[in-house]
């Protein structure tokens, strides 16, 4: 294979869990002599190529509408007028936050296809690696080998004998998963037929039926600790290949000592790039955490300004979370799949409050496996949360056998096995 081979890194937009996954893929093949480029979001422009990448910016979609034209402010305000879905069941989600956030995404797929479509013919890949919930025709339609990478929970990856996405719904449970499936097919089957119609009108193979992404003729990867993951027939494994974390290296070194000197447990207290824009509900979490006195870590958010940590407390807008979990004893959590692989990655129990889409599914399979607790985001007990922090911090059975988990992470690191998968994916096409 020609030294220096271009692969073509395309994120999700505007989300940090695609790009943290795809880039720790890409260290690994830039390591091995190729060129990683990555096809940037514009709210994202500069990110990749500060972490030593060539990048290729685009307007993943149309410009908002009204005087908050980019930035936070726009996701600040999409998340504050949707925290009133977020109260809802996750049935009642799929009206009012599902089936919108996937009306928004095919809007943006057609919107972006003409600018990926040129970014492909400048950057003359000789490999495409996606992450994104929704399909990019011009990749599948470009004729060069593409790789999908899903680094959401996998119960996207359908399966009747499974608990629907995005149900939060018990795998030993099965009560309202046909209605639930149901609702989701009554809402979404004229909106799955304009977006299909639209992928082969560009020339992509045809959608499954009411999925919104194509899997892969080449190599297809998720990401999901084996501990945490769904039983699987065989078929499923012959076709996607499971990673168990992916986490990136790189990041500034962080010591928790240098912020919050003293002794005893440590709390990271983290909703993520979207959760934390609703800073009335951080600063709620802040408040009861400070009362249990421990040291605590809280990732702010871009909105950071408007959350007023208590004293034992340190906080910055974005912090190197890999880095930071290893010194902690407690992850709490909205229960994005990358914050929860990395969090399992440390080796933490978990508190998960889940706000949106496959949070749910990620906060119910951590209680279901005993890796923590789910709790109702908006309407917890502070008590009990305060109790439940105690309990988990001295559960030293639990926290034993996340530690197994944690080194067997360790000893597999899925950031090598997906960059060795794709590598060798571009090897092989080289050589035929």
């Amino acid at each position: 294979m020609p030294e220096r081979s271009r692969v073509l890194f395309v994120p999700g937009a505007a989300a940090w869990g695609p790009y943290n996954a795809l880039r720790a893929m890409a260290e690994v093949l830039r390591d091995g002599g190729r060129r990683p480029v990555f096809a940037m979001d514009g709210s994202f422009r500069g990110v990749a190529a500060g972490h030593g990448f060539d990048e290729e910016v685009y307007d993943a979609s149309p410009p908002p509408e009204g005087p908050a034209a980019n930035g936070p402010a726009v996701w600040a305000r999409w998340v504050r007028e949707n925290a009133v879905h977020f109260r809802g069941s996750t049935l009642e989600q799929l009206r009012t936050v599902i089936r919108p956030r996937w009306a928004e995404l095919a809007r943006a797929a057609e919107y972006a296809d003409p600018q990926l479509r040129a970014i492909i013919d400048k950057v003359r890949p000789d490999l495409i690696v996606v992450d994104n919930v929704g399909a990019d025709p011009s990749v599948a339609a470009s004729g060069i080998p593409w790789v999908r990478s899903v680094s959401a929970n996998p119960l996207e990856l359908a399966d009747p004998d499974l608990p629907p996405a995005y149900s939060g719904y018990s795998l030993h449970d099965r009560s309202g998963w046909d209605a639930f499936r149901a609702e989701y097919a009554a809402l979404h089957r004229d909106l799955h037929a304009e977006f299909n119609a639209f992928c082969t009108k560009r020339g992509a193979p045809p959608l499954e039926p009411l999925r919104f992404s194509h899997a892969s003729p080449w190599l297809n990867l998720y990401t999901y600790p084996s501990a945490l993951d769904y039983p699987r027939p065989a078929e499923f494994a012959r076709r996607w290949h499971r990673l168990d974390t992916v986490v990136r290296t790189g990041e500034r070194r962080f010591r928790v000592d240098d912020h919050l000197p003293g002794s005893g447990p440590v709390i990271y207290l983290s909703l993520g790039s979207l959760g934390s824009l609703d800073t009335r509900l951080l600063q709620h979490l802040v408040d009861v955490v400070a009362r249990t006195g421990h040291r605590t870590i809280v990732s702010m958010g871009p909105c950071h300004d408007e959350v007023v940590l208590g004293p034992n407390m340190y906080g910055e807008p974005f912090l190197p979370q890999p880095g930071v979990l290893r010194e902690c004893d407690l992850l709490i959590t909205h229960g994005g799949t990358s914050t929860l692989n990395e969090g399992v990655s440390a080796g933490l129990p978990m508190i998960v409050l889940p706000l949106f889409r496959d949070q749910y599914d990620n906060a119910q399979r951590v209680a279901d496996l005993g890796f923590g607790v789910r709790m109702d985001t908006y309407g917890f007990d502070p008590g009990v949360l305060a109790d439940t922090i105690g309990e988990l911090l001295a559960d030293d059975d639990r926290r034993q056998r996340l530690a197994e988990v944690r080194d067997g992470i360790r000893r597999a690191p899925g950031r090598e096995t997906g960059g060795a998968l794709i590598a060798g994916l571009a090897e092989t096409l080289s050589c035929s």
